[in-house]
């Protein structure tokens, strides 16, 4: 028990600092100007014409860190700091958000398999502990397998969104990727504007990366509080 918490304990500590440094890494290459003077919107309308896709929108929304990809309604949803502003971080993240689009135009399978479990996780990530937990409690109270069974539920709920966690991970990676190829082949930027848009990516990657640990240390604490339990 005491080693879990140390574990959880770590991994919160090292999400705190890999966020912290993925904001300071943008608001450190937010100041590097763009010698091409595009903005991230014109980034990503010329990148998703240089790879033939006609159909997907490019459109503004509220917040900070909000952007995206919708597969279902085609829109490139960046932030407004990106959407308007002119800069290293500006371009890569509205190059890796065309990058999902370009996945979407290709038929990526890792991105097929995510948008698939998406209703499912959706669900099972708010469904899961509660099912373990109640299940445990059933158990214990009333020292029949039908706790056991419900638990079991909650621990394959919480596999599915274990799962959905990782396969995230070759999808913003290969979408990353796209984008920094295409901005090297395409001559967007300059060398240090190219180095800032790379170092923020590998940043903004790590963060999947620290969740899907966190994600992958929560089924096993208590996978092992189930199966323990049970003998």
């Amino acid at each position: 028990m005491l080693g879990y918490y140390v574990l959880l304990g770590a991994i919160a500590l090292v999400s705190w600092i890999v966020s912290n440094r993925l904001k300071s890494k943008f608001e450190e290459y937010s100041k590097i100007h763009l010698r091409n003077g595009m903005s991230g919107a014109e980034i990503a309308e010329k990148m998703l014409a240089d790879n033939g896709i006609y159909d997907v929108k490019v459109i503004s929304t509220p917040g900070r860190l909000t952007d995206h990809y919708n597969p279902v309604d085609k829109t490139v949803n960046l932030s407004e700091a990106v959407y308007n502003q002119r800069n290293a971080a500006a371009a890569a993240v509205a190059a890796h958000e065309c990058g999902h689009a370009v996945q979407h135009a290709t038929a990526y399978s890792m991105l097929q398999m995510r948008s698939k479990m998406v209703p499912i996780v959706n669900v099972a990530s708010g469904m899961s502990q509660w099912l373990i937990v109640g299940g445990l409690i059933l158990g214990a109270a009333a020292k029949v397998g039908f706790g056991f069974y419900i638990a079991i539920l909650g621990l394959i709920l919480m596999g599915l969104a274990t799962a959905f966690s990782f396969i995230t991970l070759p999808v913003e990676y290969d979408a990353s990727n796209r984008a920094l190829a295409w901005l090297k082949n395409k001559n967007m930027l300059s060398q240090q504007e190219y180095a800032g848009a790379e170092d923020a990516l590998k940043w903004a990657a790590r963060t999947y990366v620290v969740a899907a640990i966190g994600a992958l240390a929560s089924l096993l604490y208590w996978a092992f509080q189930v199966f323990g339990r049970r003998d």
